[in-house]
């Protein structure tokens, strides 16, 4: 059963508020729109719904999830978090957040490592009266409301298509993390991977864009 004050706890976590720098980062999405592939709402939430159904979102709710088990190895969820990352970007990303996350964490009293992302959520919300799966969906809709920003400053896109764009990807966004959640312990290495190469290909493209925006 999910505990108000929990709830909020993690809703806290996940807010553009909390201090991630996730506005910083489009995940290559710059890319994709410098170089015209994505030109309107549509072509962003066909994007964002295959990073979140076969890309980073669906191997980052995986992970979260395994780290919330009771006596998970988090240290090796770590090291996969690591090797699935598709381009130095993208490491970059994940670790830097996470870093940020658990930095923010120990100045409210935690005692928080740094890890990947997705690990460093899931670590956290052991301690939470919070369903796993409700755990991923809200990580989810925070990546998904990132890269929904990105949109709305480059493309650029209206505030009022950006957030019909978000409301469309919560069918993926849940999705996802029932899939993610429902995952035995021993079935988690071979549903990890993705598939989506046009964004890991754009991350890389990135890294050497002239002028741009974000860090990735």
């Amino acid at each position: 059963m999910t505990d108000a004050a929990d709830l909020l706890a993690l809703t806290q976590w996940l807010s553009p508020a909390f201090p991630v720098s996730s506005y910083a980062y489009s995940h290559g999405l710059e890319a994709e729109i410098a170089a015209g592939r994505v030109t309107d709402g549509a072509g962003v939430a066909s994007w964002i719904a295959t990073v979140l159904e076969v890309g980073s979102g669906r191997t980052d709710a995986i992970l979260l999830a395994a780290a919330m088990r009771p006596g998970a190895d988090l240290a090796a969820l770590s090291d996969m978090a690591r090797a699935l990352a598709g381009s130095a970007e993208r490491w970059e990303e994940t670790r830097a957040q996470g870093a940020a996350f658990a930095g923010t964490r120990r100045s409210m009293g935690a005692d928080a490592p740094d890890r990947p992302y997705p690990v460093a959520v899931g670590e956290a919300a052991r301690a939470l009266r919070v369903p796993s799966e409700t755990v991923a969906s809200l990580y989810l809709q925070a990546v998904a409301a990132a890269l929904v920003s990105v949109a709305v400053r480059f493309v650029p896109l209206g505030q009022a298509e950006g957030q019909r764009v978000l409301a469309g990807l919560a069918p993926s966004i849940g999705t996802v993390a029932r899939g993610a959640a429902g995952l035995a312990p021993g079935e988690v290495a071979d549903a990890l991977g993705g598939a989506a190469f046009g964004a890991d290909l754009a991350a890389m493209e990135h890294e050497t864009q002239e002028v741009r925006l974000f860090r990735t």
